[in-house]
């Protein structure tokens, strides 16, 4: 899609009209937004079966990354209405947000300056029931080496639960932790069971691993964070930009990658990406069909076990 900076394409049956396409997005790479709508079209097969029928919040960048972006969870009036969306209760009223289950969406999310779509942890017809946890570790400096040890023991801790496990990279600082769900709990419940595991975890490894929720508390531990696992909370797409130069993206890993030698969180960007999946297939495929209650992994850590 790169050339004109102005032109329409037919895309899942839908005309779109794309503007600035020379618009510098990446100044450090030369990288524009006709590179990052091209991005999402192509990478829109792999990513949109983890994006279908979640609400999604937009994290903008009008002027590039270089300037003062923005996260935008209202849809706009003036979007299509061929865009999929869905009105949610927030405190004190209600809010709609677009979802993106097509490429045309994400091209016209792409267009609109979109850089980074964060996905809802839960799907639109059961909002309060999530079929995500999601475990985001987030070191205190950047030595990716004790983000890995962070990883293999929650891994460790999970496997002994019984419950499957998938991880990303966010394509920031750190990797996030995914376990998929049934839907059978709600939100209290798994964000409680989520802490409980987290401080357990920190408790055997006081000198690497915290819940603290202060920065300055912190000390250079890696941070369990388990506070997404709450209604309205987000975290960032699978194969989503990065607003970092070198445009990184957040890619599903297998485990025996995530902890390998040589892995930053940055190690995938725009301009490699598409190799990576031409060599490997969507480590979080599979997903779906692992789909797990929470109920006897409750219970043996409850127990101890």
């Amino acid at each position: 899609m790169s050339g004109a900076a102005e032109k329409t394409i037919r895309l899942d049956g839908h005309s779109l009209a794309l503007s600035s396409l020379d618009k510098v997005m990446f100044p450090e790479d030369g990288i524009t937004k006709g590179d990052v709508v091209d991005y999402y079209a192509r990478i829109a097969e792999t990513a949109v079966p983890h994006y279908r029928d979640r609400p999604l919040t937009m994290q903008r960048f009008p002027d590039g990354i270089d300037a003062k972006g923005f996260f935008q969870k209202n849809m706009p009036e003036h979007f299509p209405a061929w865009m999929a969306r869905v009105t949610l209760a927030k405190e004190g009223g209600e809010i709609t947000h677009v979802i993106a289950n097509d490429a045309a969406a994400l091209v016209y999310l792409a267009n609109q300056a979109c850089l980074t779509p964060h996905l809802a942890l839960s799907r639109r017809d059961r909002p309060g029931h999530p079929d995500r946890l999601i475990f985001d570790l987030d070191p205190s400096d950047d030595d990716f080496s004790k983000v890995q040890f962070a990883a293999r023991t929650l891994r460790a801790g999970l496997d002994a639960l019984d419950l499957p496990s998938f991880v990303q990279t966010t394509g920031s600082r750190g990797l996030h932790i995914v376990v998929p769900l049934d839907r059978e709990a709600g939100f209290d419940r798994v964000r409680a069971f989520a802490r409980r595991l987290a401080e357990s975890l920190a408790r055997r490894h006081p000198d690497r691993l915290t819940t603290a929720q202060r920065k300055a508390d912190r000390g250079d531990r890696v941070f369990i964070d388990y506070l997404r696992n709450a209604y309205g909370q987000t975290a960032v797409a699978p194969y989503a930009l990065r607003a970092r130069p070198g445009a990184p993206v957040a890619t599903p890993l297998r485990w025996e990658e995530a902890l390998a030698g040589g892995l930053g969180p940055r190690t995938y960007t725009l301009g490699n990406i598409f190799r990576r999946l031409a060599q490997t297939d969507d480590p979080w495929k599979p997903m779906a069909r692992r789909a797990t209650g929470l109920k006897g992994a409750e219970e043996r850590l409850a127990s101890g076990n």
